[in-house]
Protein backbone atom coordinates (compact mmCIF):
# COMPACT_ATOMS: atom_id res chain seq x y z
CA UNK A 1 0.00 0.00 0.00
CA UNK A 2 3.12 2.41 0.90
CA UNK A 3 4.54 1.78 -3.07
CA UNK A 4 1.48 3.85 -4.78
CA UNK A 5 1.30 6.45 -1.84
CA UNK A 6 4.86 7.15 -1.40
CA UNK A 7 6.74 6.53 -4.85
CA UNK A 8 4.66 9.21 -6.69
CA UNK A 9 5.29 11.94 -4.25
CA UNK A 10 8.71 11.21 -4.71
CA UNK A 11 8.47 11.21 -8.30
CA UNK A 12 6.66 14.77 -8.03
CA UNK A 13 9.21 16.65 -5.93
CA UNK A 14 12.27 14.93 -6.45
CA UNK A 15 14.61 13.81 -9.55
CA UNK A 16 17.27 10.97 -9.38
CA UNK A 17 20.74 10.05 -9.90
CA UNK A 18 21.81 6.46 -9.28
CA UNK A 19 25.11 4.93 -9.89
CA UNK A 20 26.06 1.56 -8.89
CA UNK A 21 21.96 0.31 -7.80
CA UNK A 22 22.94 -3.60 -9.70
CA UNK A 23 25.40 -3.90 -6.95
CA UNK A 24 22.31 -4.48 -4.45
CA UNK A 25 21.92 -8.16 -4.41
CA UNK A 26 19.21 -9.11 -5.91
CA UNK A 27 18.43 -12.22 -3.50
CA UNK A 28 19.73 -13.32 0.29
CA UNK A 29 20.17 -11.83 3.33
CA UNK A 30 21.92 -8.08 3.18
CA UNK A 31 22.68 -4.97 4.90
CA UNK A 32 22.67 -1.70 2.84
CA UNK A 33 24.58 1.09 5.30
CA UNK A 34 23.44 4.51 4.36
CA UNK A 35 24.76 8.30 5.13
CA UNK A 36 21.86 9.82 7.50
CA UNK A 37 21.25 13.44 6.35
CA UNK A 38 17.02 14.16 6.61
CA UNK A 39 14.13 12.55 8.07
CA UNK A 40 13.29 12.12 4.97
CA UNK A 41 16.09 9.95 3.57
CA UNK A 42 14.55 6.80 4.22
CA UNK A 43 11.91 7.36 1.82
CA UNK A 44 14.56 8.19 -0.94
CA UNK A 45 16.80 5.19 -0.11
CA UNK A 46 13.65 2.80 -0.16
CA UNK A 47 13.02 4.14 -3.73
CA UNK A 48 16.49 3.18 -5.34
CA UNK A 49 16.04 -0.09 -3.02
CA UNK A 50 12.67 -0.47 -4.27
CA UNK A 51 13.34 -0.08 -8.10
CA UNK A 52 15.64 -2.49 -7.86
CA UNK A 53 13.79 -5.62 -6.92
CA UNK A 54 14.05 -5.60 -2.98
CA UNK A 55 11.81 -4.81 -0.39
CA UNK A 56 13.76 -2.44 2.85
CA UNK A 57 13.57 -3.48 6.31
CA UNK A 58 14.71 -0.63 8.47
CA UNK A 59 15.77 -0.60 11.54
CA UNK A 60 13.27 2.65 12.82
CA UNK A 61 13.39 4.79 15.83
CA UNK A 62 10.85 2.84 18.58
CA UNK A 63 8.73 6.59 18.96
CA UNK A 64 7.33 5.68 15.06
CA UNK A 65 5.42 2.51 16.29
CA UNK A 66 3.71 4.22 18.78
CA UNK A 67 1.44 5.85 16.33
CA UNK A 68 -1.03 3.49 16.08
CA UNK A 69 -1.92 3.68 12.41
CA UNK A 70 1.53 4.36 11.29
CA UNK A 71 2.81 1.66 14.02
CA UNK A 72 0.49 -0.77 12.20
CA UNK A 73 1.50 0.18 8.51
CA UNK A 74 4.94 -0.78 9.81
CA UNK A 75 4.78 -3.41 11.51
CA UNK A 76 2.88 -4.97 8.50
CA UNK A 77 5.32 -4.09 6.34
CA UNK A 78 8.33 -5.81 8.62
CA UNK A 79 10.34 -2.95 9.56
CA UNK A 80 12.20 -3.28 12.90
CA UNK A 81 11.93 -0.67 16.24
CA UNK A 82 14.76 0.80 17.97
CA UNK A 83 15.02 1.54 21.63
CA UNK A 84 18.11 3.67 21.10
CA UNK A 85 20.61 3.54 24.59
CA UNK A 86 18.62 1.07 26.42
CA UNK A 87 19.10 -2.16 26.99
CA UNK A 88 15.79 -3.05 24.69
CA UNK A 89 17.89 -2.55 21.80
CA UNK A 90 19.36 -5.97 21.88
CA UNK A 91 16.11 -7.24 20.62
CA UNK A 92 16.49 -4.83 17.63
CA UNK A 93 19.98 -6.99 16.69
CA UNK A 94 18.13 -10.07 17.05
CA UNK A 95 15.28 -9.17 14.59
CA UNK A 96 17.53 -7.67 12.06
CA UNK A 97 20.09 -11.06 12.21
CA UNK A 98 17.35 -12.47 12.29
CA UNK A 99 15.67 -10.90 8.94
CA UNK A 100 18.88 -11.23 7.38
CA UNK A 101 19.53 -15.01 7.91
CA UNK A 102 15.73 -14.98 6.57
CA UNK A 103 16.98 -13.25 3.20
CA UNK A 104 16.19 -9.89 3.92
CA UNK A 105 17.20 -6.48 2.74
CA UNK A 106 18.25 -4.51 5.63
CA UNK A 107 18.81 -1.10 5.89
CA UNK A 108 20.92 0.47 8.96
CA UNK A 109 21.95 4.19 9.20
CA UNK A 110 25.15 3.60 11.36
CA UNK A 111 25.54 6.83 12.27
CA UNK A 112 22.73 6.27 14.51
CA UNK A 113 21.11 9.29 13.56
CA UNK A 114 21.13 12.16 11.17
CA UNK A 115 24.50 13.84 11.27
CA UNK A 116 25.57 16.34 13.44
CA UNK A 117 28.40 17.43 11.65
CA UNK A 118 29.00 21.34 10.34
CA UNK A 119 29.04 20.11 7.03
CA UNK A 120 26.79 17.46 6.54
CA UNK A 121 29.61 14.79 6.39
CA UNK A 122 29.17 11.01 8.08
CA UNK A 123 29.67 10.90 12.03
CA UNK A 124 31.79 8.49 13.84
CA UNK A 125 29.95 4.46 13.39
CA UNK A 126 28.22 2.62 15.54
CA UNK A 127 28.53 -1.18 15.82
CA UNK A 128 24.94 -2.62 14.61
CA UNK A 129 25.82 -3.02 11.20
CA UNK A 130 29.05 -4.38 12.05
CA UNK A 131 27.75 -7.05 14.38
CA UNK A 132 24.87 -8.11 12.17
CA UNK A 133 27.22 -8.61 9.26
CA UNK A 134 29.85 -10.56 11.61
CA UNK A 135 27.19 -12.45 13.19
CA UNK A 136 25.68 -13.41 9.52
CA UNK A 137 28.76 -13.05 7.28
CA UNK A 138 25.83 -11.27 4.76
CA UNK A 139 27.50 -8.96 1.94
CA UNK A 140 27.71 -4.85 3.52
CA UNK A 141 26.34 -2.73 0.31
CA UNK A 142 27.78 0.57 1.67
CA UNK A 143 25.42 3.53 -0.16
CA UNK A 144 26.12 7.20 -0.12
CA UNK A 145 23.79 9.85 -0.99
CA UNK A 146 23.29 13.66 -1.28
CA UNK A 147 20.49 15.58 -1.75
CA UNK A 148 17.45 14.84 0.43
CA UNK A 149 18.36 17.85 3.24
CA UNK A 150 17.51 20.21 0.46
CA UNK A 151 14.14 18.57 0.20
CA UNK A 152 13.56 18.15 4.30
CA UNK A 153 16.61 19.95 6.09
CA UNK A 154 17.63 18.42 9.74
CA UNK A 155 14.96 18.49 12.08
CA UNK A 156 12.84 21.06 9.87
CA UNK A 157 9.02 20.78 9.93
CA UNK A 158 7.98 21.63 6.89
CA UNK A 159 9.79 20.51 3.32
CA UNK A 160 11.16 22.55 0.76
CA UNK A 161 8.98 20.79 -2.13
CA UNK A 162 9.28 23.17 -5.22
CA UNK A 163 11.50 23.33 -7.36
CA UNK A 164 11.79 19.19 -7.59
CA UNK A 165 15.15 18.03 -5.42
CA UNK A 166 17.77 16.14 -7.28
CA UNK A 167 18.75 12.74 -4.90
CA UNK A 168 22.01 11.66 -5.94
CA UNK A 169 23.13 7.98 -4.80
CA UNK A 170 26.26 5.87 -5.27
CA UNK A 171 25.95 2.28 -4.71
CA UNK A 172 29.40 0.65 -3.64
CA UNK A 173 31.17 -2.85 -3.23
CA UNK A 174 30.62 -4.93 -0.47
CA UNK A 175 32.47 -4.01 2.20
CA UNK A 176 35.99 -6.39 2.66
CA UNK A 177 35.09 -8.20 5.82
CA UNK A 178 36.14 -11.67 4.97
CA UNK A 179 39.42 -11.41 6.86
CA UNK A 180 36.96 -10.58 9.56
CA UNK A 181 34.45 -12.99 9.73
CA UNK A 182 37.55 -15.85 10.32
CA UNK A 183 37.67 -14.50 13.58
CA UNK A 184 36.48 -14.51 17.12
CA UNK A 185 33.91 -11.36 17.16
CA UNK A 186 35.90 -9.30 19.95
CA UNK A 187 35.51 -5.57 20.71
CA UNK A 188 38.63 -4.82 18.33
CA UNK A 189 37.23 -6.98 15.65
CA UNK A 190 33.89 -4.97 15.62
CA UNK A 191 35.27 -2.46 15.83
CA UNK A 192 37.91 -2.66 12.92
CA UNK A 193 34.29 -3.89 11.03
CA UNK A 194 32.87 -0.45 12.31
CA UNK A 195 35.59 1.90 10.58
CA UNK A 196 35.81 -0.19 7.26
CA UNK A 197 32.05 0.49 6.83
CA UNK A 198 32.15 3.61 7.73
CA UNK A 199 35.44 4.33 5.34
CA UNK A 200 33.12 2.91 2.50
CA UNK A 201 30.55 4.96 2.31
CA UNK A 202 32.85 8.49 3.52
CA UNK A 203 34.34 7.83 0.18
CA UNK A 204 30.95 7.58 -1.54
CA UNK A 205 29.80 10.52 -0.11
CA UNK A 206 33.38 12.19 -0.93
CA UNK A 207 32.52 11.15 -4.75
CA UNK A 208 29.07 12.54 -4.72
CA UNK A 209 29.85 15.83 -3.41
CA UNK A 210 33.29 16.15 -5.05
CA UNK A 211 34.93 17.03 -2.07
CA UNK A 212 37.32 16.03 0.90
CA UNK A 213 35.54 14.72 4.13
CA UNK A 214 37.54 16.25 6.90
CA UNK A 215 40.49 13.95 8.44
CA UNK A 216 38.95 13.44 11.63
CA UNK A 217 35.15 11.97 11.97
CA UNK A 218 32.76 14.13 13.72
CA UNK A 219 31.98 11.97 17.48
CA UNK A 220 28.59 13.73 19.77
CA UNK A 221 30.22 11.97 22.49
CA UNK A 222 33.75 14.25 22.03
CA UNK A 223 31.81 17.08 21.03
CA UNK A 224 29.07 16.76 24.25
CA UNK A 225 26.21 17.09 21.76
CA UNK A 226 22.93 14.79 22.54
CA UNK A 227 23.26 11.91 21.10
CA UNK A 228 19.52 11.34 20.00
CA UNK A 229 16.77 13.98 19.07
CA UNK A 230 17.01 17.41 17.95
CA UNK A 231 20.70 18.94 19.38
CA UNK A 232 18.95 22.35 19.43
CA UNK A 233 15.42 21.24 22.05
CA UNK A 234 16.57 21.18 25.50
CA UNK A 235 14.72 18.08 25.79
CA UNK A 236 15.49 14.57 24.76
CA UNK A 237 13.38 12.61 21.33
CA UNK A 238 12.48 9.36 20.77
CA UNK A 239 15.23 7.17 20.34
CA UNK A 240 16.97 6.40 16.86
CA UNK A 241 17.90 3.66 14.33
CA UNK A 242 21.40 2.01 15.17
CA UNK A 243 21.40 -0.90 17.75
CA UNK A 244 23.95 -0.19 19.03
Amino acid sequence: MAVPIVKPVLLATTTHEWTGGEKIPATGGCILVLNHISHVDPFTAAHIVWDHGRVPRYLAKSGLFRNRALGFFMRAAGQIPVERLSVNAVGAYDAAVAAVRAGECVVVYPEGTITRDPGGWPMTGKSGAARIALATGCPVIPIGQWGAQELLAPYAKKPDLFPRKRIRMIVGDPVPLDDLLAQEVTPPVVQQATARIMAAVVSLVEEIRGETAPAERFDMRKAGVREIGNPGRPEPHEPGEDPA
